[in-house]
């Protein structure tokens, strides 16, 4: 179904308004109604809850803007730490947690990179979709310590990047490769599961917006270089045909015995 020119130039003036909206720390909240994600059968959160209450520290990789940290407030250790190196969220998580006696750390968190931690500092290390160095983990943890991570699939949404003529930048981020370098690091992986759903969106703009706010899936992304394949994806909503992706997340608990160095 072809949109008509006047169509066109409304619409691109509706997507160019979402292409500019403010996306700050890891909110969504913008696209409620908007975008539906299903989730997982596990909770992250109460199974991070739980491992708060059974610690004395914990270290949050990533934070982003610290709003789900913040969630689990009242659950705290009395020592906590968070990391995040995107500047804007840096700033954010910096203003709501260090009034609250968080250390709020800037460190890049890869695969290889280290972490300015003392060895066996932390009773608990959450990573809620961030990278991570499983031997850095593994230092840092203190004897009996757990290591709990959820992770975006390395296939997240792969049938909407085909739509852009994208292609998943980290395929390799999968619970089959992740979880045996936890193992090779001296952990003991003790839970692990994976899920597959569904990502929808209910009008093109929500999708503009999505991903503005998340670049690396399409990397390079505008509404004046992309127009083309947001055209098509209005055809389809046109042609009743809903806009549903594919997306994946996986979860690894793991535990560090005494015998870890």
């Amino acid at each position: 179904m072809m949109v008509s020119k006047s169509k066109q130039d409304r619409l691109v003036e509706v997507w160019k308004r979402e292409e500019h909206q403010p996306f700050v720390g890891w909110d969504f909240s913008y696209l409620d109604g908007r975008m539906f994600e299903e989730k997982p059968p596990w909770s992250y959160p109460s199974r991070a809850t739980t491992l708060m209450q059974q610690s004395l520290s914990v270290l949050d990789m990533g934070t982003g803007g610290g709003e789900r940290l913040l969630a689990l407030k009242e659950h705290w250790p009395k020592k906590v730490v968070v990391t995040e190196d995107y500047p804007p969220n840096f700033e954010l998580a910096t203003e709501r947690l260090a009034p609250l006696g968080v250390r709020v750390e800037d460190v890049k968190l890869a695969e290889y990179a280290p972490m300015p931690f003392a060895d066996g500092e932390f009773d608990l290390v959450l990573n809620r979709h961030s990278g991570f160095n499983a031997n850095e983990v593994a230092r840092i943890l203190a004897a009996g310590g757990t290591f709990l991570t959820q992770q975006v699939h390395g296939l997240w949404a792969q049938d909407l990047l085909v739509v852009f003529g994208a292609e998943p930048q980290w395929p390799e981020a999968t619970l089959s490769n992740n979880a045996p370098k936890l193992d090779a690091a001296g952990l003991k992986v003790v839970v692990t599961d994976e899920w597959w759903g569904k990502l929808v969106f209910t009008d093109v703009g929500a999708v503009v917006y999505y991903l503005k706010a998340v670049p690396w899936l399409v990397p390079g992304f505008s509404v004046d270089r992309h127009l083309d394949r947001l055209l098509e994806l209005q055809s389809r909503l046109e042609g009743s045909e809903k806009l549903v992706f594919e997306i994946g997340k996986y979860l690894i608990e793991a535990r560090k015995g005494s015998w870890t160095c």
